[in-house]
């Protein structure tokens, strides 16, 4: 019998998977998502926006504005209640796009049916294994898909980082929360208040006049299917009645619980987004660092089965992804337990305003929450090494651009500020493509400010500086070998 396969499945179709799987498609890979659902179709509003990172990345593709049309731009990021300005952040996005997560996936799966990505929908991934070379992944229906390697996007309860048996530790949940969507029919209580134990939030769908909003249960539950009984308890704890809460048409459950898988690569079996860490849904963050996993593992598993760079290139993004992730688990507890309203937490909450009312606490905040401070590696000789590269507007032979739309095709790109032909590619000619090009003005990065603009620069494809030229090509063929293949 004749086994189907493909170069890299994918499990779940959520928008990490969505994002992995266009990355590999722009490389060349064969690609397929094995995804339950028979359509992308998104029960509830779910995530509700695109941080400035997550958008920058999805402009080195070119296909940002897709998703900026359908959407609202706040210039501003909560903290415990505050509003805090965020319009001085050092990107060309400096926003929050306010949309909602069903309109983000039907947005990522139009661009990877326009890249032809495959997709086996209506069935689910049921198990595997990894034979060494290859894996061979059963389906629920019984077909079997042989692959090379096999990524676990599958969320929170992965079965992916389950059969693999990938620990997953981390702190147990203390909270549990609903999110709803249903109308009122009292006059809603907009806005957010604290209770002992978490937060109630109530806010208009859209523009009403039904209402999305947030509950904290009186005690913790884990069950995966709350009711409309469960919210009306809920909503009687917080605001002393049910407020009327009728026509719920979406109520889900989420806990504090905050979880890390202990490696994300085991072999052939590799994971990204909610399969790899799992917290509370307070800042937003899940979906964007999920996309953000996806670009960092994309392009090196691309090199990787195209036989451009050794496996040895995979182990950067337990490296790199797996800080990260640690520090979003303690930025979720954190924001958590701001979230509380006894009277210490409350003070906490009041010490915290003023903190906010500075403007470098301000600017390291909002620019981390955004996704725009993360360096990868050691500090370097110059601040840019590690960290991502700024859409800069640049001057070349063909005409004014920008950084970003060089990194349109997915593949390395060496940009050269000094005399024009003076660095050379030799053997990387052929994968990395190289740029003459010119410069003024100030290159500034968040958190940081303002850096002396480079002579040149090696950029990956997920847009992050693997190189940075004093005016010799020094180091530059390490950094070749190290990211651009060996």
């Amino acid at each position: 019998m004749t086994v189907q396969g493909h170069e890299v499945i994918i499990a779940g179709a959520g928008p990490t998977g969505m994002m992995l799987a266009g990355e590999l498609a722009l490389a060349g890979v064969d690609v397929a998502i094995i995804e339950r659902r028979l359509n992308q179709d998104v029960e509830g509003s779910r995530a509700s926006g695109l941080h400035p990172r997550a958008i920058e990345i999805l402009d080195q593709r070119g296909v940002a504005d897709r998703f900026l049309a359908q959407g609202k731009k706040h210039h501003a990021v909560a903290i415990a209640g505050m509003i805090v300005d965020a319009s001085d952040r050092s990107t060309r996005h400096n926003y929050t796009l306010g949309l909602w997560q069903e309109k983000i996936e039907r947005g990522l799966a139009d661009w990877i049916s326009e890249l032809g990505v495959t997709l086996y929908r209506g069935c689910e991934l049921e198990t595997f294994v990894d034979s060494g070379d290859h894996v061979e992944t059963q389906m629920t229906g019984g077909r079997t898909l042989r692959c090379s390697y096999l990524v676990g996007c599958d969320g929170g309860r992965s079965r992916v980082r389950k059969t693999a048996g990938i620990q997953f530790p981390g702190s147990e949940p203390q909270t549990s929360y609903l999110i709803f969507e249903a109308a009122m029919a009292d006059d809603p209580p907009l806005g957010i208040r604290y209770g002992e134990r978490g937060l109630y939030a109530v806010g208009w769908l859209d523009d009403g006049p039904r209402v999305r909003g947030v509950a904290t249960e009186t005690h913790l539950e884990r069950g995966e299917s709350p009711n409309e009984e469960d919210l009306k308890v809920a909503l009687a704890a917080g605001y002393g009645s049910d407020l009327g809460v009728n026509e719920v048409t979406w109520v889900s459950r989420f806990t504090d619980a905050a979880r890390q898988a202990e490696v994300y690569r085991k072999g052939r079996i590799l994971l990204a987004g909610d399969a790899a860490h799992i917290h509370s849904a307070v800042g937003g963050q899940g979906l964007n660092v999920g996309m953000q996993d996806a670009v960092n593992l994309g392009w090196k598993l691309a090199q990787v089965v195209r036989g451009i760079s050794s496996e040895a290139l995979l182990a950067t993004c337990q490296e790199e992804r797996h800080p990260v992730g640690a520090a979003l688990l303690e930025q979720t507890l954190a924001l958590t337990a701001l979230n509380r309203g006894d009277d210490r937490t409350t003070a906490l909450r009041g010490l915290m305003a003023k903190v906010m009312q500075m403007d470098e606490p301000r600017k390291w905040y909002t620019e981390t929450m955004s996704g725009l401070d993360i360096r990868y590696g050691e500090e370097g000789t110059h601040r840019l090494l590690g960290r991502r590269m700024p859409d800069m507007d640049i001057s070349t032979v063909e005409g004014p651009t920008r950084i970003f739309k060089l990194l349109h095709a997915a593949r390395p790109v060496l940009v050269n500020f000094g005399t024009p032909s003076s660095l050379l590619l030799d053997r990387w000619g052929s994968h990395v493509r190289l740029v003459d090009a010119r410069f003024e003005g100030v290159c500034e990065l968040p958190v940081i400010g303002a850096v002396p603009p480079p002579l040149a620069v090696l950029i990956r494809p997920d847009g992050y500086v693997a190189w940075v030229g004093d005016g010799t090509d020094a180091g530059l063929v390490d950094a070749l070998r190290t990211w651009c293949g060996d």
